[in-house]
């Protein structure tokens, strides 16, 4: 028989009124917090409402501009797109945005600015100013030769985005001088990394590298040693007519080159003399323009 206890179905036993209010207050102040703090849960700043016409908040950036404080201008600016978003001075105000960002030294914020204006506005006026704005944000971060050069490529490409869709912007000049600073720079960095190989005899590695040299980087002044360096990687695999293809492009494109004669050199230690040989990819890209 079972023992003395709460009969089934029994009311529970209430609890005591002010614990019962703490409770409420406890969950009613966790819930205020939680709806006040949803933008920071979900990663999102609340929007700060400027009831200023536009003219005169775009006014106030463009002041701030003048005195050098590009990052409360580029607050400033966004102020205009969220205010005001179907404004006249809204579409200019996001790539000045951009331009403000770079400024200040905000590359990410810079280029995200920037997309947005090319998504949003491709063709207008402004449009050469927000690719410019992409490839400046990427060149300023580039490193040294023996870093990563994901942003020199990165640039390279904005510049050249650049200089195909608006050849005739006022910022074509500087992209035109950059990019070519930049294929010397990315040259430079494969045929450091193909020359490490080459030490350690990992000579298809090394050929990869100054492969892309020749294909990818041929107005460079680091074409001459790649195709030298490609023929001693070939003939240390005992690649012949490669080569001597390597050697031949060198020495017709660049006869004057200390590079063509150690290649030459190289060659006549073998009995063997610099010869263009059809099926070579290197006649191919040569002739192609720099593809293969």
């Amino acid at each position: 028989m079972a023992g003395p206890g709460k009969p089934l179905g029994a009311p529970t036993r209430p609890e005591p009124a002010g614990r019962c209010r703490l409770a409420c207050l406890v969950g009613l102040a966790l819930a205020t917090s939680l709806l006040a703090g949803c933008g920071s849960l979900f990663g999102s700043k609340p929007e700060i409402v400027n009831n200023d016409p536009p003219n005169v908040i775009y006014g106030k950036a463009e002041a701030l501009i003048d005195k050098g404080d590009y990052k409360e201008a580029a607050r400033e600016y966004e102020q205009v797109d969220i205010n005001h978003p179907y404004s006249q001075e809204a579409r200019r105000a996001i790539v000045m945005a951009a331009y403000a960002y770079y400024k200040a030294g905000q590359y990410d914020d810079a280029v995200s600015a920037a997309d947005r204006y090319l998504t949003l506005h491709p063709g207008t006026k402004e449009s050469d100013l927000a690719q410019n704005v992409i490839g400046m944000s990427y060149y300023d971060q580039i490193l040294d030769p023996k870093r990563d050069q994901t942003y020199a490529r990165r640039s390279l490409s904005a510049y050249d985005t650049l200089l195909q869709r608006y050849p005739d912007s006022r910022y074509a000049p500087e992209a035109t001088n950059r990019a070519r600073i930049l294929r010397d720079l990315l040259a430079a960095s494969e045929m450091q990394v193909g020359r490490y190989y080459l030490r350690k005899n990992n000579f298809l590695a090394a050929i990869n590298r100054f492969r892309t040299v020749v294909t990818d980087y041929q107005t460079t002044e680091q074409v001459e040693e790649a195709l030298m360096r490609l023929t001693e990687a070939y003939m240390a695999l005992g690649i012949v007519n490669e080569a001597q293809t390597a050697a031949a492009v060198l020495g017709h494109n660049f006869p004057d080159s200390q590079w063509y004669k150690h290649a030459y050199s190289l060659l006549g230690k073998r009995g063997l003399a610099p010869q263009e040989h059809e099926g070579s990819w290197i006649t191919r890209t040569w002739r192609g323009g720099g593809q293969a």
